[in-house]
């Protein structure tokens, strides 16, 4: 009787090991056709000439901030931090369109990831007196589909994205460019 009972014991074990497999694979086939759903939905909403997606966060003067009242206005959305060499290299270009004052141009720092007392620290070791949107949690980011840094979106007057630039803004020309390109449509 030995027998028998070791091959009922062992069909059933692999009955159950054929359904845990079975239930983990089920598990894997959402997750990745759920985020491939997510992933298409983003890309779709991030294309140029679309609604850039309207966020409200706090700045480090304590303002609240959302893309929204900016309408009317190029909008500049800078996305880096204080740990990103190209972010760092770059801000001093992004941080000349904020000082030129320009009435229907407004420049938004988004730091994501870190800490309002880090960004506060970098910006007086660097002499920046801008205000920055503090994106902790990366809500923003997330919304915007970043992965890596620094990306910048030039946003036009009506809210659409007429530009992203991955990677590190070189020279004023080219982001000038890119602004009044968005100023002009």
């Amino acid at each position: 009787m030995n027998k028998p009972e070791n091959k009922g014991l062992r069909t059933s074990s692999v009955i159950t090991l054929g359904l845990a497999l079975f239930a983990i694979g089920a598990v894997i086939w959402i997750i990745v056709t759920s985020n491939q759903g997510e992933r298409a939905e983003q890309k779709a909403r991030l294309a140029i000439g679309a609604a850039a997606p309207n966020f409200e966060v706090t700045n480090t003067h304590g303002d609240q901030v959302a893309l929204s009242d900016y309408r009317g206005k190029v909008v500049v959305l800078n996305f880096w931090a204080s740990w990103c060499e190209p972010c760092v290299k770059e801000m001093p270009l992004i941080n000349e369109v904020y000082l030129s004052n320009q009435s229907d141009v407004a420049t938004l720092f988004v730091n994501a990831g870190e800490s309002k007392a880090t960004v506060n620290e970098f910006l007086t070791e660097h002499h920046f007196e801008f205000p920055v949107m503090i994106d902790v949690t990366g809500k923003v980011a997330g919304l915007y589909g970043i992965v890596g840094l620094p990306v910048t979106y030039i946003i036009d007057k009506k809210g659409n994205l007429h530009q992203s630039i991955v990677g590190e803004i070189t020279s004023s020309e080219q982001l000038q460019t890119h602004i009044q390109a968005a100023a002009d449509d």
